[in-house]
């Protein structure tokens, strides 16, 4: 079947469970667990484990699963080989600030061991990374077509400037005085 082997339900099933023991799952996130490389290499064995058992002849040596065991992974002419930074080209940026390997952590952002910060990887001699935009597209998008409705608004008012109703007796500010005192439509010139 040209070199693909389908999987059948109760190995599907093993690579599932495999999965939820991993070790490494949402749960430890929101307990603030940090990953040790251990734990990691612990993850690793039993995948690879699992893949022995589903593929007892092995996997073929192209297999990106098989080059990642054996740490033979070639990421060159990928995106994700664009995404590696080497150590010794990295550089780490903190509030338009870099990082320095010479400095401790605590000369940045102070003593309190409860801050948490984001920290940027950026390639040495690249300047700092860009900031990231305080409300998202859709957000701007929405904003921006608010403020032109309220502007074609502003414009119609401002075109409807007819003052003929001020001329009206509802629109009279001294009506209301004039009538408690009984001298409504009192003309001073002779008709």
């Amino acid at each position: 079947m040209n070199g693909v082997k389908s999987v059948s339900l109760v190995e599907a099933q093993y690579l599932k469970k495999m999965m939820l023991d991993g070790g490494m799952d949402k749960k430890q996130v929101e307990a603030n667990v940090c990953v040790t490389m251990e734990m990691v290499n612990d993850a690793l064995d039993q995948l690879r484990g699992a893949v022995m058992i589903v593929y007892p002849m092995g996997l073929p040596p192209y297999d990106p699963i098989r080059m990642e065991f054996e740490n033979k992974e070639d990421l060159s002419g990928t995106q994700a080989g664009l995404n590696v930074i080497k150590e010794s080209e990295a550089q780490l940026w903190w509030a338009a600030k870099e990082l320095r390997r010479t400095k401790k952590l605590s000369d940045y952002v102070g003593k309190n061991e409860k801050t948490k910060i984001i920290v940027k990887i950026q390639q040495r001699g690249q300047g700092a990374p860009a900031r990231e935009p305080i409300i998202s597209s859709e957000e701007q998008k929405q904003l921006m077509l608010y403020y032109h409705r309220r502007q074609e608004e502003l414009k119609k008012l401002e075109e409807n400037d007819d003052d003929s109703c001020l001329n009206s007796p509802w629109a009279d500010n001294t009506a209301l005085k004039r009538h408690f005192h009984g001298v409504k439509d009192i003309k001073w010139r002779p008709r």
